[in-house]
């Protein structure tokens, strides 16, 4: 990998302020975001993809890269959590290996914000369906994992069948969902001038405050360490190699199907991400059993930070070679 792509991505402001974080805490400085504000800044970064995404779907083409983008996250998002449920298997139980099969089956719209705006910097073009993708990928790993997991319980074990119908309603009711199928539909049905008009809004600032919500991802990021490091090396090394497998995957699906460069880059990100947000707020009502101490860890504390350092550029790297 050139050095140089990795340095650019690693010294950009936002992943500075995100290490920022991370030392922050380490040093015990008291610095905090409030949770409000870090509230505000989810919702506003959430709200501008979901537009961008929505004004690219009413003024572009449903072609074949549209279609194929989206089975290839599909899929993924349902096929994931049949491989990961049965490694972590082998080390705990049904509960938290189902936890976690559907928290790497699922996405991190963080992550992907981040590789948005490396596609931006890198001047590289893409889909704004693909917005569309990461809201879909939601659900099929919750439901999935749900499925693996019931199938592992005893019969007196096992929730009522209502509660998996009931699971794919939740899910899309999630806040950040919600909010991102919000942003589309908005962006779909709203006129260019108004659209243009809004523009200082959602790309002036974009960058600032998602280097101030990286910079409280740092601050909660560096709090879980403690709690991943007593889990072992083997949830820390899976941290790692799985969204090292999905990424792999899910580029060598996008290249067979002929699917562009940045859209790969996306589906790349996508499919190596894992859910500290939605899918955690799921599981606390779904599966009570597990344990958060491990797969909220997993997935803030070790692939986040390895994917929005070094992941986004490894993962552009390999499909420049590729699409040569």
């Amino acid at each position: 990998m050139h050095l140089d792509l990795l340095l650019n991505n690693i010294l950009s402001i936002p992943i500075l302020f995100f290490f920022l974080g991370l030392i922050a805490v380490q040093l015990k400085s008291d610095l905090e975001i409030p949770q409000p504000t870090s509230r505000f800044l989810s919702i506003y970064l959430l709200m501008c993809i979901g537009l961008k995404g929505g004004h690219e779907l009413a003024h572009g083409n449903w072609n074949d890269d549209t279609i194929q983008s989206l089975s290839i996250a599909l899929l993924m998002s349902a096929v994931v959590p049949l491989y990961v449920y049965p490694l972590i298997r082998r080390k705990f139980n049904s509960y938290n290996a189902a936890a976690i099969a559907a928290t790497y089956g699922s996405i991190s719209v963080v992550t992907f914000i981040s590789a948005v705006a490396f596609l931006q910097e890198m001047g590289i073009s893409y889909g704004g369906y693909m917005v569309a993708a990461m809201a879909m990928m939601e659900s099929p790993a919750l439901i999935v994992s749900l499925i693996l997991l019931q199938r592992a319980l005893p019969k007196d074990h096992k929730a009522p069948r209502q509660r998996l119908i009931s699971l794919l309603g939740e899910s899309m009711t999630n806040s950040s969902v919600f909010m991102i199928l919000g942003g589309l539909l908005i962006g779909c049905i709203t006129p260019e001038q108004s659209f243009q008009e809004l523009k200082p809004f959602t790309d002036g600032l974009f960058k600032g405050f998602l280097s101030v919500f990286l910079l409280d991802m740092g601050l909660v990021a560096s709090r879980r360490i403690k709690a991943l490091t007593r889990a072992g090396t083997f949830l820390i090394s899976m941290a790692i190699f799985v969204p090292i497998v999905n990424a792999l995957i899910s580029i060598g699906l996008a290249f067979l199907l002929g699917v562009s460069a940045g859209n790969a880059l996306l589906l790349a990100v996508l499919c190596s991400s894992a859910s500290y947000i939605a899918v955690p707020a799921a599981l606390r009502m779904t599966i009570p059993q597990a344990n958060p101490g491990l797969f909220v860890p997993m997935a803030l504390t070790v692939t986040f930070p390895f994917n929005v350092t070094l992941g986004i550029p490894l993962y552009y790297y390999i499909i420049t070679l590729i699409w040569k």
